[in-house]
């Protein structure tokens, strides 16, 4: 499993080893290829995207919890297909419209529900804007 440098290290000192074995350690492993930021940004962004469809704040929020670099957040988001983005954020969109019922459930509590799921998922008011423009 790809790994990012903050969990390397995290585990590293939690084993017991020193500043100095940990820093030795890291570069070995970037060294060999082993480790790889660049790469571990790009699976990350694009396996949340497609199994939990994470939107792109989301995503970006995650990398830079795990101290990921802006350079490898910008590449990472780069992997996401623009138009199965939409795709998923409107299969979202729809899917989540459609499952809200009850009685007295008007119009602004259905648009205010599904806007806030998406808004929970990551993705962008805007898009998420005309997402629901699209549904009404």
């Amino acid at each position: 499993q790809e790994r990012c440098h903050s969990e390397v290290k995290t585990k590293a000192y939690s084993l017991g080893l020193r500043k100095v074995e940990v820093e030795e350690l890291t570069s070995k492993l970037i060294e060999e290829g082993c480790l790889n930021e660049e790469r571990f940004a790009k699976l990350y962004a694009g396996g949340k995207f497609r199994i939990k469809k994470w939107g792109r704040i989301k995503i970006k929020s995650g990398l830079k919890q795990k101290g990921v670099s802006e350079y490898c957040i910008r590449l990472a988001m780069k992997e996401i297909n623009e138009t199965e983005y939409l795709s998923a954020l409107n299969r979202m969109a729809r899917k989540r419209w459609d499952d809200i019922k009850g009685r007295g459930i008007n119009l602004f509590v259905k648009l205010t529900k599904t806007r806030s799921y998406l808004l929970s998922k990551g993705y962008e008011p805007e898009l998420v804007s005309r997402a629901l423009k699209e549904l009404q």
